[in-house]
């Protein structure tokens, strides 16, 4: 088929590698344009467009898909379908109504749960016990659109957002894969979405991302794996040279009680408004590396007692 793919992070990319392999004609790749990024804030392409560039694919970049220039481009692709991963920008009418199979969208939740623009972590922070992927037909409303296919995934014990993600990257690509080849074959049906159990998976603040050690444990450890490794959770602590932040990457609930906030022993068990998490990976401000609960504690020469902001 001829498609047009639009997407812009990692996400993206193992979807568009497998559907050039499968020897669809990628007639061109939209994607977000080139960000500053490292310590020379050098412009960096995203991942999408290093890969389109690598199978010589047409990239663009528009700051805009609302204007009548656009859809004439856009239109010029000529395009069976457009493929949709994690692109970054709405899609108007204009745009959705052009291809001649429509607009498809690979979507990392379980629809209705979760639309929008966090699903991944939104999924680990609020304790599901399964997430996944699946494909839509786009429609003017936010992943409002019927499903043709879906995948699932559990989401274990201390998992983290980040491990969510990569294990949804290459499900999702076969998905896709299997949804062009039934739409070139003319079987690919769409239900629509269920009317109950919609949520809403708005963008990650920084406000969000300091830990709110009150909260029950269950809650606490949901809240820091949902934000790891991006934008990661964190605490305040003062270790011997003023308050200074701390990421934490990983931690499961633990048994202990005390006051929220307060280190309970050496393996950085700290007490929340029920039960206490352990702390399982941590990453102090300026530091390259991470650590485990007991090598912070010990680094940080913390005793049990201290206060964690």
């Amino acid at each position: 088929m001829r498609v047009v793919f639009m997407g812009t992070p990692d996400f993206a990319v193992p979807t568009l590698a497998r559907l050039a392999q499968d020897g669809h004609t990628i007639a061109a790749v939209y994607t977000r344009a080139p960000a500053r990024a490292g310590r020379g804030m050098a412009l960096r392409p995203s991942p999408v467009h290093a890969l389109a560039e690598e199978l010589g694919a047409a990239v663009l970049t528009p700051s805009t898909l609302r204007t009548p220039e656009a859809a004439a481009t856009f239109a010029g692709h000529d395009a069976d379908v457009a493929v949709v991963v994690a692109y970054g920008m709405l899609l108007p009418q204009a745009i959705l109504d052009l291809p001649r199979h429509g607009c498809l969208n690979l979507h990392g939740s379980l629809l209705p749960r979760w639309r929008g623009a966090a699903p991944i972590q939104r999924a680990v922070m609020a304790g599901d016990a399964e997430s996944g992927v699946g494909v839509m037909r786009m429609e003017a409303g936010l992943d409002t659109g019927p499903v043709a296919l879906e995948a699932r995934v559990p989401i274990a014990g201390g998992m983290t957002a980040g491990e969510l993600h990569d294990a949804l990257m290459p499900l999702g690509a076969g998905l896709t894969a299997e949804a062009l080849k039934a739409l070139d074959e003319g079987t690919l049906t769409f239900v629509p979405q269920p009317e109950e159990g919609v949520a809403y998976a708005h963008k990650i603040t920084n406000e969000e991302a300091r830990i709110g050690w009150s909260r029950a444990a269950d809650q606490v450890a949901a809240h820091i794996n949902g934000l790891s490794p991006f934008p990661g959770a964190f605490f305040e602590a003062d270790l011997g040279k003023g308050p200074e932040r701390v990421k934490v990457l990983r931690a499961l609930p633990a048994q202990g009680a005390g006051e929220p906030g307060t280190l309970l022993d050496g393996e950085a068990t700290v007490a929340c408004g029920s039960g206490a998490v352990r702390l399982l990976e941590l990453r102090r401000a300026g530091k390259g590396g991470s650590a485990t609960g007991a090598e912070f504690v010990r680094g940080a020469r913390l005793a049990p007692g201290a206060r964690l902001g």
